[in-house]
């Protein structure tokens, strides 16, 4: 009797099967969580870029409402405001793509012409009997495509679609949250005890603050960038001076780390097919102005708003792109910002030890003249 009381003793502790199944639980849950994020991954993509987008238009909002305007008429006239820009910029980008492409066709002889005389330095004979395969192999090509035009015209259009129908859905997400900002902090706060809710009030404050400062401090550079640049290119002599000033100033500011080079390359490239010596004066004005920008008007407005070492700069463009795209190379910087200004009223800094490991490099000395 005593020895299968024992034995009874000696089984599965009754923890064990609880345990087990509480596991499993996780698992099924952590499965079904993570599938029902990858369906809806482009709705939480579209509210996430309404949040940030919402939070950068909070400073305009609160200005025009401590001004006696309605949150509600203040988000319809900051909208009206970044319709009206977006619709300048692509209004002046549509006629330099028609202008530019007209243009290349115009010259396409000559170009052709400078290729075979390039070409036959090497030893290929790029016209003649060659010329006219590759024409024929062109023909043959067009006619593939136009064959399967219809398709590809249906296939533009349903991009085109599903692109409109995704920016309004990121226009009413991004109204709703701006007008309604105070309301939704409210809600947020009421399912959170008190000393939850001064955090929460804090992140979402010093993320305004970061957002909202970047935000605009990027576009009073742009505007400076698209005055100086339309000067300097009508000096120059570009075609569509205004619509090419205005790409290099928004890219350049809101496209992190590449935009700068994005940003000149295409005046720069439409100089060179008009001469060597505009593109070379357009290269040298980008040159100089980056490094007024840099040195001058950057650390004057932005002292406030974001002090990120460069390499993070770099790394959290990365990281942002990899997650989200474009959108999320857009949205890294201010995101990092707002993380590490939170963060560092948690950090307590000391003291460094004095070691040849952490001792700043001399500074040189003017040269005394004998």
């Amino acid at each position: 009797m005593s020895t299968r009381r024992v034995r009874d003793n000696a089984g599965m502790p009754p923890w064990i099967p609880r345990l087990l199944a509480e596991i499993v639980a996780i698992v099924v849950g952590l499965f079904i969580a993570y599938h029902v994020v990858k369906a809806l991954r482009g709705l939480i993509i579209i509210i996430v870029i309404s949040l940030f987008l919402s939070v950068a238009l909070e400073p305009g909002v609160n200005f025009l409402a401590r001004r006696g305007w309605r949150r509600g008429l203040g988000t319809g006239a900051m909208f009206l405001g970044l319709v009206a820009t977006a619709s300048i910029f692509v209004g002046l980008m549509i006629p330099l793509i028609v202008g530019q492409v007209k243009l290349l066709v115009d010259r396409l002889p000559d170009y052709i012409d400078q290729i075979s005389e390039f070409a036959a330095r090497f030893g290929i004979d790029f016209t003649g009997k060659n010329l006219t395969e590759t024409a024929g192999e062109v023909g043959g090509d067009l006619s593939d495509f136009s064959s399967n035009l219809a398709g590809r015209i249906f296939g533009v259009g349903q991009t085109l679609l599903n692109t409109v129908f995704q920016l309004l859905t990121i226009g009413l997400f991004t109204f709703y949250m701006t007008a309604e900002g105070p309301k939704m902090r409210r809600g947020v706060c009421s399912l959170l005890p008190r000393h939850k809710q001064l955090e929460v009030l804090r992140v979402w404050d010093i993320a305004i603050d970061k957002t909202g400062a970047y935000f605009y401090t990027r576009t009073l550079l742009a505007g400076i960038s698209t005055v100086l640049g339309w000067a300097v290119f009508t000096m120059i002599g570009l075609d569509f001076p205004l619509a090419l000033a205005l790409w290099m100033a928004i890219i350049s500011q809101f496209v992190p780390v590449i935009g700068t080079y994005l940003g000149g390359a295409l005046p720069a490239l439409i100089a060179l097919l008009d001469s060597p010596g505009k593109a070379i004066a357009v290269v040298a004005f980008v040159i100089v102005y980056q490094q007024i920008e840099n040195y001058l008007l950057a650390p004057r407005l932005t002292a406030r708003t974001m002090s990120l070492h460069p390499a993070v700069s770099f790394g959290s463009a990365i990281a942002g792109g990899t997650l989200m795209g474009v959108p999320g190379a857009l949205m890294a910087l201010p995101t990092v910002a707002t993380l590490q200004a939170f963060i560092s009223t948690y950090i307590e800094r000391y003291k460094v030890v004095d070691s040849p490991l952490t001792a700043e490099p001399p500074e040189r000395l003017p040269r005394q003249e004998a």
